[in-house]
């Protein structure tokens, strides 16, 4: 899966829009709430709500060391970084897109949520 396909598949989500609030790195939000960091490194991850607590995270850290890790600043609310065409499959990847943009969705107020 690419960094593009990633992307698109994140603005596939209702309500999701793209933003750039730092130079080079590309997020997608919901309202106003990121669900998704699509940094601009190499090599290519993205950063989601990988569970509700950092013990819920963790469990990724275990079935993909070196391939999932604790985002930085945001990591002890459940934040994790996914490494894109590593050990993780896609299809998991793209489950982990759905519960954190689902997770951030059920946080917003009832009024700022999309209509699914």
């Amino acid at each position: 899966m690419t960094w593009e396909q990633l992307l698109a598949y994140c603005l596939s989500k209702p309500g999701s829009w793209q933003d750039q609030p730092w130079e080079d790195d590309v997020v997608t939000k919901v309202g106003s709430k990121i669900f998704a960091f699509l940094g601009s490194g190499e090599p290519p991850r993205i950063g989601l709500k990988c569970g509700a607590s950092r013990e819920v995270a963790d469990e990724w850290l275990v079935r993909y060391p070196g391939d999932a890790t604790v985002m930085a600043y945001i990591g002890r609310s459940g934040w994790n970084s996914l490494r894109i065409g590593g050990a993780i499959p896609d299809d998991e990847i793209i489950e982990a897109i759905d519960a954190s943009y689902a997770t951030v969705v059920g946080k917003l107020p009832k009024k700022d949520r999309p209509a699914v």
